[in-house]
């Protein structure tokens, strides 16, 4: 099972309990905390993440932390289950798919445009109502640009991609020629 499954199924649970709890924008904001605290200390992450560390150790050490810290009741038994699992390390990519669970419990999805120059103001504009036609949601955009796709766009929305790039229409008609 790939680690995206696994993020989201923890990240699909949490937004469970704390969209009945009301306590969304609390819990986010106590996850980013702790995922900052993890990533700014070596030390944490080697402790964590290292398997001839006992576990009752690492129990200790996040006990102590969240004594210190005093986080909500949720975000410590979250903490507790994530230690308990080994997925305390992997913070981060369970924090962004729990954003990403929260916005699409809220109609909100994102999509990332790359192009191969930047593109007018009127033509994100289109873009962003041609996505939300498409998907039947609010959909924030993230644009970029990349040269190397000599023209054309690349558009993600979630695990999606719409590859309209020449660079992949020339590699697709490379391959057809080849496969000849």
């Amino acid at each position: 099972m790939s680690f995206e499954t696994v993020a989201r199924r923890y990240a699909t649970a949490l937004a469970d309990v704390v969209t009945k709890s009301g306590e969304t924008e609390v819990i986010k904001t106590e996850l980013k905390s702790w995922e900052d605290l993890i990533k700014s200390n070596a030390d944490l992450q080697n402790a964590f993440a290292n398997p001839s560390i006992a576990h009752l150790s690492k129990e200790k050490i996040l006990s102590g932390l969240i004594e210190k810290t005093k986080p909500s009741q949720t975000t410590a038994n979250f903490l507790r289950v994530l230690l308990r699992n080994s997925r305390l390390t992997e913070l981060a990519q369970i924090n962004e798919k729990f954003a990403s669970v929260l916005d699409e419990r809220n109609g909100l999805i994102s999509a990332q445009v790359i192009s191969a120059r930047p593109l007018s103001d009127a033509q994100k504009a289109e873009f962003q109502t041609n996505l939300a036609k498409m998907t039947g949601k609010q959909v924030n955009l993230n644009f970029a640009v990349d040269e190397q796709i000599i023209g054309g766009v690349v558009t993600r929305v979630g695990s999606t991609v719409y590859d309209s790039s020449v660079k992949t229409q020339l590699e697709n008609l490379k391959a057809s020629l080849i496969g000849r």
